[in-house]
């Protein structure tokens, strides 16, 4: 049986608690924006065309497929630009957190 010396067990890495707790948010804010990313694009866009453009603006079925993809791709790069400032503030966030110690 082999013996281990103290000095060698304190030097074994430890698991750090702020990482993992950092770890969990980043990957919570991706997992929210992966699931706007993915429904409200489409989402927007059924709904524009059959309610906005079809509906109450009376326009012709190819016309309302034009006007709902712009309004799908708006969409698309509002949310890439919201999960940006979010990512962004963040980090500076966590960041200004570890200066701290």
């Amino acid at each position: 049986m082999e013996r281990y010396d103290k000095a060698a067990l304190n030097a074994a890495p430890t698991l750090d608690l702020r990482n993992e707790g950092s770890l969990t948010s980043t990957l919570r804010t991706l997992l929210f924006f992966t699931a706007l990313m993915i429904t409200l694009p489409i989402g927007l866009y059924f709904s524009s065309k059959a309610y906005i453009f079809e509906g109450t603006l009376g326009m012709s079925n190819r016309d309302s497929y034009f006007y709902a993809a712009i309004v799908a791709v708006v969409t698309v790069h509002v949310v890439l630009a919201l999960f940006v400032y979010v990512a962004w503030n963040e980090g500076t966030r966590q960041w200004r957190e570890g200066k701290q110690d």
